[in-house]
């Protein structure tokens, strides 16, 4: 059975005073709004009006946020320039084989090393596994950790007031597991995973893959991903030569625990369009175009 200790406090008000959770909550709001009505290209004014902010404040969130303008985002965001990240998507994949997952294919991107959990571990629902959680401010609203001994197996976001659902759905993909929160256990995979100082291909990030052996399978394709790209469900299908797979690697990619590090956010529709994510779309918009701007800061 599942042993689980909550502190209602900490989720009821999770780092209500953290500048990090503060941009991301402005930001959900201009994310919102340019996603529904990027066609007409507003105008910043008309974007702040969203976010509740001035557009001079609303300039500088986003360079603070992402290193880039609103516009810029807004750019980001449309058709075309997803259906740019696609191109050549599979050649990208063939060339992940190669260069290997903390190489030269990764130079923008996290430094990454995973390995597998047995597939007895995953039958029995985490039966034996002490998993410890925390909470922690992220780009993309409070992040939730999760990790073994072994290193990172869980990644879940949560805009405010949701923390407590979030968390409980982690916990329902192993529930035999034994919980623990440990914020500052937890703490120092938080800094490695979104401070991109701390991005280093000789300190690289170890991963935990706790699922089935097809989920696996495509989970290590995400990371195959350079920042800056993306490919299609289809694509994923065709690497673990499954080609007539795409709806199974829809899936697989929708259960994925380990939410931006193991980035289902860079796979798209066939046509470039932003499809469901499970930690929601404007999530998702929002880790592609900060993405962008990290990448326009190389």
């Amino acid at each position: 059975m599942m042993t689980l200790a909550i502190h209602d406090q900490r989720l009821a008000k999770p780092g209500s005073q953290n500048a990090a959770l503060r941009d991301y909550d402005s930001v959900r709001r201009a994310i919102a709004f340019i996603s529904e009505n990027w066609r007409a290209q507003p105008t910043i004014e008309a974007m702040a009006d969203a976010a509740g902010v001035t557009p001079d404040e609303l300039h500088h969130l986003f360079r603070r946020w992402a290193s880039i303008t609103p516009k810029a985002f807004m750019q980001a965001l449309t058709l075309d320039h997803a259906k740019g990240l696609l191109r050549d998507s599979a050649s990208i994949l063939d060339a992940a084989l190669d260069s290997g997952l903390s190489g030269p294919g990764r130079l923008h991107d996290l430094f990454v090393t995973h390995e597998a959990m047995s597939p007895g571990e995953w039958k029995n629902g985490g039966a034996g596994l002490t998993l410890r959680y925390g909470f922690h401010p992220s780009p993309f609203g409070t992040a939730i950790v999760i990790a073994t001994d072994r290193g990172l197996s869980g990644l879940a976001f949560a805009d405010p007031g949701e923390e407590k659902a979030a968390l409980a759905d982690m916990t329902r993909r192993w529930p035999n597991a034994i919980y623990v929160e440990d914020h500052e256990g937890t703490a120092p995979l938080a800094a490695r995973i979104f401070d991109t100082k701390l991005w280093r291909p000789d300190q690289p990030l170890r991963v935990v893959m706790i699922g089935t052996d097809f989920e696996v399978r495509v989970w290590e394709t995400l990371l195959k991903i350079p920042m800056g790209r993306a490919v299609s469900y289809s694509d994923i299908a065709c690497n673990i030569n499954n080609p007539k797979a795409s709806r199974a690697v829809g899936a697989a990619v929708g259960r994925n625990p380990v939410s931006f590090v193991v980035p289902c956010h860079r796979a798209l529709g066939k046509s470039g369009t932003l499809t469901g994510y499970h930690w929601g779309i404007t999530r998702k918009q929002a880790m592609l175009g900060w993405e962008a701007g990290q990448l326009g800061m190389q």
